[in-house]
């Protein structure tokens, strides 16, 4: 009986010590920074799809459908002295010097003429993304460029102008940052109707929203894979669920001459922009939302919550449509992680990278691995700053930052008991490039 009953006792303790074994802890233990130092050369090695980008060059007009207000306010690390500008010119170009003045900086500008002549036409941006191990880039852009492999830099073009199609004085008004985007946005849309021989607004609302349709199936057959709002930075991201019936009237109204007042306005974008989500649905094609701060000094980030959108993402009417929430609502991305846990709605971590230094963006990371890890995915918001630093600097700043964040998230998620080292490389696949291409169904390699 004795014996028996210390097998027992020992039986439950090692049940007991295993459970223990298994248990995570709250804090990384002294092995954190040796288990980084595995991870981050394997991380390196993972090709990447870059879910968010806006490759080209500086003086190239399409490289977004937007562009920034003069002297816009910017956060510490994204202003042109960040000194890490300076070790990305380093790694790839061999730049030689230590500061970015205007003498120097002649090198870099010159290094890449030399380098654009040696490798003309697509040669130029792919080489940049071999250098930094991205498969492919997700080209989000006004219209795509000659210069752009459209195998590597698929395309997401823009659906924003079809919600501006009236008179905008009242909206241009606004504030000085809209004196610059709304022009844009009927920019946008005079291109879109120039692409569909479209002369003039319909007259019918019916023909506007076939239009719309055209619009969208031809973008998708130049390569488009997704639509891409901006809506934040232009009004609030609250939609009520106006009838047909009342976006018709409003359309038959001011479709010839007239303003409308911001209710009326707003009432034809609320059901424009569930029109457009709805066709998403319908045609296979992704719906990107930047939700996220902003550029300029008037963005309003209580009305651009991303929060605000739940109304919409958790609709099911919806079912069939992808959303993809750009910027995962940077700095919200701890309410947003959430909103991912529909079957439909998944996070791009781009700027985020940017906006913070690798400490920082760590805690996001590591955060939405411990969640959602099958529905987050990586992003680099390249942007050409100017004329000396260009996509190329924004990629490296953006590719290193997340490897080295996501190693360092990892290495914490190992150190504390919650996973294995081969569970981590595993979740570093997915969220560099497997939950990204999954989203595609096969459209993107």
């Amino acid at each position: 009986m004795f014996m028996k009953k210390l097998v027992v006792f020992i039986d439950v303790a090692m049940s007991l010590s295993c459970l223990a074994a298994a248990q995570a802890r709250p804090f990384p233990g002294p092995d954190v920074q040796q288990i980084y130092q595995r991870l981050l050369p394997q991380i390196k090695k993972i090709p990447a799809f870059d879910h968010h980008a806006h490759p080209g060059f500086a003086d190239d007009p399409d490289v977004d459908a937007m562009a920034a207000p003069p002297d816009a306010s910017e956060a510490l690390r994204t202003r042109d002295d960040n000194p890490e500008l300076v070790a990305a010119a380093k790694a790839l170009f061999g730049y030689p010097y230590a500061d970015l003045s205007p003498d120097h900086a002649k090198w870099l500008v010159a290094k890449k003429a030399e380098l654009k002549k040696l490798n003309p036409g697509t040669a130029y941006f792919n080489m940049m993304l071999d250098k930094l191990n991205i498969e492919s880039s997700v080209a989000n852009r006004a219209m795509m460029p000659d210069y752009l492999d459209a195998k590597r830099f698929p395309w997401v073009f823009f659906a924003d102008a079809f919600m501006w199609p009236f008179n905008n004085e009242r909206e241009t008004a606004r504030n000085p940052d809209e004196g610059v985007f709304i022009p844009l946005q009927e920019k946008m849309l005079h291109r879109w109707m120039q692409q569909e021989n479209v002369a003039k607004l319909p007259a019918k609302f019916d023909d506007y929203l076939n239009f719309i349709v055209s619009t969208l199936t031809d973008n998708q057959k130049r390569g488009g894979i997704a639509m891409k709002f901006e809506v934040a930075y232009f009004r609030p991201t609250t939609f009520s669920d106006p009838t047909r019936d009342q976006a018709e009237e409003i359309y038959q109204h001011y479709a010839s001459s007239g303003l409308p007042s911001e209710k009326e306005y707003r009432t034809f974008q609320d059901y424009i922009f569930r029109f457009l989500v709805i066709q998403g649905g319908r045609l296979t094609l992704p719906v990107h939302i930047h939700t996220a701060i902003g550029i300029g000094d008037y963005f309003n980030l209580s009305q651009s919550n991303i929060m605000n959108l739940e109304s919409v993402l958790r609709d099911p009417r919806y079912h069939s449509t992808t959303f993809v929430m750009i910027h995962g609502g940077y700095p919200l991305e701890r309410e947003a992680v959430w909103l991912a846990a529909m079957k439909n709605v998944y996070l791009d971590s781009s700027f985020g990278e940017l906006a913070q230094y690798p400490s920082a963006f760590k805690e996001t990371l590591k955060m939405w691995l411990e969640t959602f890890p099958d529905k987050i995915t990586f992003g680099t918001d390249c942007f050409p700053y100017n004329q000396v630093l260009g996509a190329e600097e924004s990629y490296w700043l953006g590719a290193e930052s997340s490897r080295m964040a996501l190693a360092a998230a990892l290495a914490e998620m190992v150190s504390e008991n919650e996973i294995s080292e081969t569970r981590a490389l595993e979740l570093a696949h997915a969220y560099l490039h497997d939950n990204a291409v999954k989203l595609y169904q096969g459209r993107v390699r």
